[in-house]
């Protein structure tokens, strides 16, 4: 009997995996000792591809310490019916089943998703709070809601694009306020344009933890392509603006990203720990500096920055660009920030 393909409607495959040439770059795992929290990957079955725990395991499981992992939304499983606002539940209950799985002990030491950021729709208002409360119920490893709100006219990264500055809208935020009661977190997916108005909702809700993902999306694509350099200034001011809001944290990764605008997917072979840590530098250390050791956090992004290198090779650079850090820095870096923004158990290094 053929096996069954998901078509799933809710999301889009956004980048092909190339195992093969990803194969051609290989090396041998620098500091294997180090314990590693992964806190952002997703989990999906498209069509075109599948990156359930079998696979996220493959990953895992080449060399680096990887204590724990936090699943971050992609549209995953949806309810295929029920009312429209908590069809996202149906997300969460997915991947509880992929984590009890983990938990069990008999695919290895890893906790795959031992915690899970998932979504609801604060344009609903304070009428989200059932939804949250439902996600709550679906998963005690609940920790956080992202909510994408990354917009710009000439690029799209998700199948849904909102509204402009919906995060200053009076009803979004009266859905946002919903967080901080149930001690959920707040995942930022933004584009590097809209820093501004991350800063303005952490400052409008301090009680409220916000995570920013992927070092703010500093975009290279479209009308930006070629214009790297005059970008980081303002990028760098945003970014330490928002740094001095205490109830943010930095996920330093997502930069094999097509948006960045690297081009590692086009080369030849893909790219060495030594050359994505040189690319990735100015970004990494700005936000470090910014955020300090202790609100940001290495991230894998996988299966979407697998477009551009391997797991074993994207912690490598990290490993690299953590090199001038103390221990006591490194172990903020890639497990106690994480641990401490998500409330995960924690690590003994």
């Amino acid at each position: 009997m053929p096996v069954s393909r998901s078509t799933d409607p809710h999301g889009s495959v956004m980048y092909p995996l190339r195992e093969d040439w990803l194969a051609l770059q290989d090396e041998k795992v620098i500091d294997p000792g180090q314990p590693i929290i992964d806190p952002h990957h997703h989990l999906w079955d498209r069509a075109g591809t599948r990156y359930l725990l079998d696979e996220l395991l493959d990953d895992t499981n080449t060399g680096h310490d990887i204590r724990s992992t936090v699943f971050i939304q992609c549209r995953s499983m949806y309810r295929a019916d029920g009312p429209d606002e908590l069809k996202c539940v149906g997300e969460t209950e997915f991947v509880n089943g992929i984590a009890a799985m983990s938990a069990s002990g008999n695919y290895g030491a890893t906790r795959a998703c031992e915690g899970i950021v998932s979504h609801a729709d604060f344009r609903i208002g304070e009428r989200v709070r059932e939804v949250l409360e439902a996600q709550v119920v679906a998963s005690e490893r609940l920790v956080g809601i992202r909510y994408s709100t990354a917009r710009h006219d000439d690029y799209v990264i998700t199948p849904l694009v909102p509204p402009h500055r919906i995060m200053m809208d009076a009803k979004w935020r009266e859905g946002f306020a919903e967080l901080a009661p149930l001690d959920l977190t707040f995942d930022a997916l933004v584009f590097h344009t809209q820093l501004a108005e991350v800063t303005d909702l952490a400052r409008a809700f301090p009680d409220t933890t916000i995570i920013l993902d992927h070092v703010g999306c500093v975009l290279g694509v479209g009308p930006l392509a070629g214009k790297r350099d005059e970008q980081l200034a303002p990028w760098r001011k945003s970014i330490t603006e928002l740094g001095k809001c205490q109830n943010v944290y930095v996920k330093l990764g997502g930069l094999t990203m097509p948006m960045f605008g690297f081009e590692f997917e086009k080369q030849p072979r893909p790219p060495s720990s030594e050359q994505l840590a040189q690319t990735w530098r100015p970004y990494i250390e700005t936000c470090i500096d910014a955020f300090t050791p202790e609100r940001a956090m290495f991230e894998s992004n996988f299966p979407v920055d697998k477009v551009g290198c391997s797991y074993k090779v994207c912690w490598n650079a990290f490993k690299r660009l953590a090199e001038k850090y103390s221990a006591d820095e490194k172990a903020w870096l890639f497990h106690k920030a994480a641990s401490r923004a998500y409330s995960l158990t924690e690590i003994e290094d």
